[in-house]
């Protein structure tokens, strides 16, 4: 590598192994790579959301159309010359420049990324799978701190896991029996409004796939959807005409289902449950490396798309916030994540299937990140038992599986659960943070989603990755029924959760670290919605 002088490190950018990786040798110096460049805000764009993008009321809010979002925090051409010409003198060729996400993608060999960025990319291995990565952090020359938020695509571990989980064989002997129900089953159990279907609206979903060769992120693994098998369930649910499903392709990645049934079933999960709900609703997979480069590039891919405005995006995908994602990551997808609000897009993730530890193994509490964003609906898990055509009896669900939830130790409390009751961290020294998850719903693979895979079977399906696109259908709905988007949700539903049969307060269970109890607690948040109680109160405000 060249002398390091005149360089300096981009914040948060340190990376280590894995856990249980091993160096493997260097990385193919002359293997062609793809990385992005995020490109920080220009100070105009101005450091905090207008009071109109978050009031706790719909209808004082005012948001930005993509158009007005792009003009306003677009990066400037003297910012995107500087990077150019950083590209030049290291060999490196700029791919694409996308001022409005301020994006630039470089390609060229790992020797030439290396070189620029002060880093050396090695081969690692685990049990489970092969990556490109590196250790320490990114450097850049001292004349681009200013201008350059993050390097995404140098390491190409999987960035985050999907949270889903199918009931285990045998039965469990503590004498609850599976069941599951289709989608709109579990809607009409927590009254969702019948009188809408999500007409004008479109719902984006998030899915990502991993990387064939660990040294070459642009080509993926294929996962999808089959059309043909979405057109199948939807006849059996009496869903006429069939909703409209549309692939979008973020950094090579596109629908090629088959080749990874697990994701396969991640994805058929996700348009299955929103599209079931709210049939009048377009849908749009985004589909993304799994990567940090492709997972922010997948948020911002929603976020600016004018061609079909989604106004709600669920992401059933995540991990620990400290230990699976680095500073520049986070950094760059909060910024995605804001001006998300600015232009009225919900978003919703969801908050992980294995308690509070969220499957780190070292006796803490971690909260799963996206699901912790301050501007991110957190959704929790629970286990439904029904009589009757309703549900009698919701508890914390910890089977097979238990809900995802804690305190952040990223992200202060933010004012919407001011004197919510939020509890410390359990984790030494007890600091106050964001609580997680904010709402919550069935979860449990004992009382399951019913759905149709790839292959043509239909199996049950549980975990947070059901609850996020459920409450998507829910955001979806509520949209077409007030006639303005909710936007950034958090703010607007603490306000309404004050009015009695909005949220069915859940009090019993834990997730490990944390107990259910009356009121906010950090197994299911407010507790699980009454939608048409939800849509009354909104439309009042």
């Amino acid at each position: 590598m060249a002398n390091d002088s005149g360089y300096v490190p981009i914040s948060g950018s340190d990376r280590q192994p894995l856990a249980d990786a091993v160096e493997a040798g260097p990385a193919d110096g002359q293997q062609q790579i793809h990385v992005t460049v995020v490109l920080k805000a220009p100070a105009s764009a101005g450091p905090q959301l207008p009071p109109d993008a978050v009031s706790a009321r719909l209808g004082q809010r005012r948001y930005l159309t993509r158009a007005e979002l792009a003009e306003s925090s677009a990066a400037s051409e003297e910012t995107v010359e500087r990077v150019r010409l950083f590209a030049q003198e290291h060999g490196l060729t700029v791919e694409d420049v996308d001022r409005v996400r301020r994006s630039v993608t470089l390609s060229g060999p790992v020797d030439a990324f290396s070189d620029a960025f002060r880093v050396q990319l090695r081969i690692y291995r685990t049990p489970q799978l092969t990556y490109r990565g590196r250790q320490g952090p990114v450097h850049i020359p001292a004349e681009l701190e200013g201008s350059v938020e993050a390097v995404l695509g140098l390491d190409n571990r999987p960035q985050a896991r999907p949270h889903l989980r199918r009931p285990r064989t045998p039965a469990p002997d503590n004498g609850t029996a599976a069941t599951s129900f289709f989608p709109p089953q579990i809607a009409r159990f927590y009254d969702f409004p019948e009188h809408v279907d999500g007409s004008g609206q479109c719902v984006g979903i998030l899915e990502f796939v991993t990387p064939t060769d660990p040294q070459d992120p642009g080509s993926p693994r294929g996962a999808g959807y089959r059309i043909g098998e979405l057109q199948a369930y939807f006849a059996e649910l009496g869903v006429s005409p069939a909703p409209e499903v549309i692939g979008v392709s973020v950094d090579g990645a596109e629908n090629t289902p088959g080749t990874n049934p697990d994701v396969d079933v991640e994805v058929m999960l996700d348009i299955e449950v929103v599209s079931s709900i709210a049939p009048g609703a377009k849908i749009v997979v985004y589909f993304a490396p799994n990567t940090s480069r492709g997972f922010v590039d997948a948020v911002k891919a929603a976020v600016h798309d004018e061609t079909n405005n989604p106004s709600a995006l669920s992401i059933s995908w995540g991990g620990p916030e400290q230990e699976a994602w680095t500073g520049q990551t986070r950094r760059s997808l909060e910024a995605a994540f804001e001006s998300a609000a600015r232009v009225g897009m919900t978003v919703l993730a969801a908050a992980g299937d294995d308690g509070s530890n969220d499957r780190v193994g070292d006796g803490m509490a971690h909260a799963d990140y996206p699901a912790s964003s301050p501007y991110v609906l957190g959704c929790g898990g629970t286990r439904i038992t029904v009589g009757g055509d309703r549900i009698t009896e919701e508890v914390t669900w910890d089977d097979q599986g238990a809900g995802g939830g804690g305190v952040s130790e990223l992200f202060g409390l933010p004012s919407y659960q001011q004197g919510v009751g939020v509890p410390l961290s359990a984790n030494r020294p007890h600091r106050a943070g964001r609580g997680v998850p904010d709402v919550a719903a069935d979860a449990s693979p004992l009382s399951g989603y019913r759905i149709r895979l790839n292959d043509g079977d239909e199996q049950p399906v549980g975990g947070t990755s059901a609850v996020a696109p459920l409450l998507c259908a829910l955001v979806a709905l509520v949209n077409e029924g007030t006639g303005t988007p909710m936007g950034f949700a958090n703010p607007i539903l603490y306000h309404v959760a004050r009015i009695e049969g909005v949220f069915q307060d859940v009090t019993e269970g834990n997730n490990g670290d944390y107990q259910a109890g009356a009121g906010w607690d950090a197994c299911t948040g407010l507790g699980s919605p009454n939608g048409s109680e939800l849509l009354s109160a909104l439309r009042q405000q």
